[in-house]
Formats: C-alpha cells, structure tokens, sequence
C-alpha cells in the first residue's frame, strides 16, 4: 500500500514538473527577438564599444589645445667645471689679438627648478586630429547602425525561416495522421479481401517517407531556433517558442530611406578630404606656440670657509614658430597617395548607388512574382484539398483506386509545400527590399 502511495506521489510531482516546463516555455515575437538581440547580440556590444572610443579619442584631441604645464628639477655636481677660452685682451688691452686663456667658470653645485608652460595658438596637426576624430566618431556611429541592420535582417531571415519550417512539420504531421486512418481502412478492407496487401504496403511505404520527412524537419528546425538563439545573444539553453501563424499581408510601397553604405562612403571621404587638408596645412602654415618659463637656479659651494647656497629668479614668456624647410617630400608622397584615395572613394560611391538601384529593381520585381505566387498557390491548395477530399469519398465507395488517392494526395502536399515557398520568397523579398532602402527597422512584426 506504501509503494502504491509512492509511486503516485512521484507521478503527481512528474506531471506538475512538467507543466511548469510547459508554462515556462515563452513564446517570443519577432519584435521581442529583434529587441534582445539589440541589447546582447556581440557584435553590437563591439559597435558600441568603438563608438565609446571613438569619442575618447575625439576629447584626446581636444585636450592638445590646452595649456600644458611641466615642472622640471635638477641638480648637477660638478666633479670638473667647464671650461671657457677668453681673449687676452679682456684682463691685458695690451695683450696682442689672437692669444686665449683657459678659465673655469661657475661653481661645482647647479641647481634648477622650474614650471614652464606651452600653448598652441595653431597647429596644423592638432586641428586636423581634431577633425578627424570626430569623422571617424560619425564612421563608427554610421557603422553600429549597418551592424544593427544587420541584425534586423538575420533575426528576421531566420524567424520567418522558424515559421516556415513549423508550417512545414503541421502539414507532415498532419498528412501522416491522414495516412495511418487510410491505412486502418485498408487492413480492414484486406481482412475482408477488398484490398490487396499491395496497397497496404504503398500506404506503409508513404507513413515511413512522412516519418522520416517529420525528422529531417525537425533537425533543421532546431538548427535554425539555434541560430536565432546566437544572433539574440542568448542561452542556447534557453526554452524559445516563436509564433508559428503567418500573417500574409501586401507591403505597403515605401520611399529610399538613410542609404547607409552610400553614407558610410561620404563620411570617408569627408575624412580623406580632412587628411588632405591637413597635409597642405602642415606644409605652409608655421605651427605658433605661446611658452612660457618661471623657475629658480641655484649655485653652491662648499669648501671652508667660503661655503653658500644663493638662489636667483629665471622666468620668460615668448613664441615658437616650426616651420618644415625639407623633409624629404615625405608630405608630398603622401599627398599622392591620398588623392588616389579620394578617386577610389568616388568610383567606390558610384559602383554602391548603382549596385543598390539594380538590387532594389531585382527585389521589386522578385516581391511582385512571389505576391502573384502566394495568391496562386492559395487557390491550388483550395482546389487540391477539394479533389483529395472527393478522391477518398469515391475509393470508400469503390469508384476510384488507391493510387489516384494517392496522387491527389500528392497533389495537395505539392499545392501546400509551393504555398510555403511563395510565402518564404515574398517575406525575403520584402525584407531585403526594406533593407536595401534603407527601411529594414520598418518590418511588419
């Protein structure tokens, strides 16, 4: 009695574990899919991290342009002074020209303390630097947004592929529960001798083709909610459940949008032209810098009985100028090689706007003959459904064979399976027509 009480103890707490397994299986939108990918998917993260960098550098060089301030110290212990040749005419006028005398100079103890100061007024490369930082801020801020529609589309690709492939497995499933009541009819009709064990065996062979057509798919449905898990950043542990109906529905014509390639195209060239610049800048235009110096140097002595330490006040403010007189026409090489990068940016721009205009009437026409498509097919499943439903009808009253059962049955799996096809091309159709407009965050969820 004990072990009948157990046993229904651990059955009743199987079937509430596994309801809670149930219950915890979310069912995710694609907007919920597209959303959590935005926040964990790495490749975004990355972007996001570049973009912080971006601006770290930018402030790096705005910071140039502040006053620098050094403290400098230091002492020197003369073991031999220097040494200076002075004219003997300084201590003799009558000391002929020509003639020197070696003299020592200062006293064995140096020491020096200052703060000085530098300011750029111009600086040619400080202001370039300046500028293309902050081209380069707008480069990687452009290129988060390519990454981001990048993760539109892919989360999109492979929600839609997840439905399909669930559609798919509904009508296997479906069509192999048709094919087990045929077969039960048929055992039946042989126990009678009213069929042969032929045709038993061609409704065998068709439930083990269904079977193994039932796995198949459902192998490439993992791989494919596996794949979405990726792209979302998520656990593959995860229990996800997307939503399995199709809303077929015409896309609505929709304007070009914020083009980004071509965007991202402009902003390099913005910043060669920036380089350039800054090159021309640098060979003409004299760098001026504001410096300045406060300071002390002390001089001491130390031997008996003459020893001291005496300080004196050094400071002064004036300008530096740098100018390059030769530098090998390193500047001017370099030069070169940008304007052979500016002529690479422009054919670049021009090859992107007319790739994207072909793909875009590509698309559109792909969108056009796949919308006919899904409308066709829909009337073919309709009017297979109608002829398989007569079919058996007539093979329950004797009129028809098995095998035009089977080929209506056929019939109407084909009719279904080019429904699903339509559907998938229209919805990638549509997709990449949104992407390659620059619309892809306007899908219809």
């Amino acid at each position: 009695m004990k072990l009948v009480n157990t046993h229904k103890l651990i059955l009743l707490m199987l079937i509430l574990f596994l309801k809670m397994e149930i219950a915890s299986a979310q069912v995710w939108t694609l907007k919920q899919c597209i959303d959590t990918a935005l926040v964990h998917n790495n490749n975004l993260e990355s972007g996001r991290n570049s973009i912080a960098i971006g601006k770290e550098r930018e402030k790096e060089a705005k910071a140039h342009l502040l006053p620098k301030v050094t403290a400098n110290a230091d002492y020197k212990y003369f073991t031999d002074l220097p040494y200076q040749l002075m004219p003997l005419s300084t201590f003799n006028p009558t000391a002929p020209e020509g003639q020197f005398n070696e003299i020592q100079f200062g006293v064995p103890h140096n020491i020096n303390a200052n703060l000085q100061i530098a300011l750029p007024l111009y600086n040619a490369d400080i202001n370039g630097a300046i500028r293309n930082t902050t081209l380069v801020s707008e480069l990687s801020e452009l290129k988060y947004k390519k990454s981001e529609e990048e993760v539109y589309f892919e989360i999109s690709n492979l929600y839609y592929n997840a439905k399909i492939i669930s559609h798919q497995l509904n009508f296997v499933k479906a069509n192999l529960k048709n094919a087990e009541k045929l077969l039960e009819n048929l055992q039946s009709l042989k126990d009678e001798k009213l069929a042969t064990g032929t045709d038993v065996s061609k409704i065998e062979l068709q439930i083990s083709q269904l079977k193994n057509q039932e796995l198949n798919l459902s192998y490439k449905y993992d791989k494919v909610i596996n794949a979405l898990k990726f792209t979302m950043g998520v656990s593959l542990d995860l229990n996800l459940e997307i939503e399995t109906n199709i809303k077929f529905q015409e896309s609505l014509q929709e304007e070009s949008g914020f083009i980004l390639d071509y965007q991202i195209a402009k902003t390099q060239e913005k910043l060669i032209q920036s380089e350039i610049s800054t090159l021309n800048q640098s060979r003409f235009i004299p760098n001026v810098n504001l410096v300045g110096s406060y300071g002390t140097t002390g001089f001491g002595y130390g031997q008996s009985p003459n020893e001291f330490l005496k300080f004196f006040p050094m400071s002064f403010v004036g300008l530096q100028l740098s100018y390059p007189i030769f530098n090998k026409g390193v500047t001017k090489r370099k030069l070169k090689q940008k304007h052979f990068e500016l002529e690479n940016n422009a054919l670049q721009q021009e090859l992107i706007s007319e790739a994207n205009a072909m793909k875009i009437e590509n698309a559109e026409m792909q969108k056009n003959m796949t919308e006919k498509s899904v409308l066709t097919t829909e009337e073919q499943i309709a009017l297979a459904q109608k002829i398989y439903n007569e079919s058996l009808l007539q093979k329950n009253e004797g009129l028809v064979n098995l095998t035009e059962v089977l080929l209506a049955e056929n019939a109407l799996r084909e009719a279904q399976q080019a429904n699903l096809t339509a559907i998938v091309d229209y919805l990638k159709a549509d997709l990449e027509l949104k992407k390659l407009r620059g619309n892809i965050k306007n899908i219809n969820y």
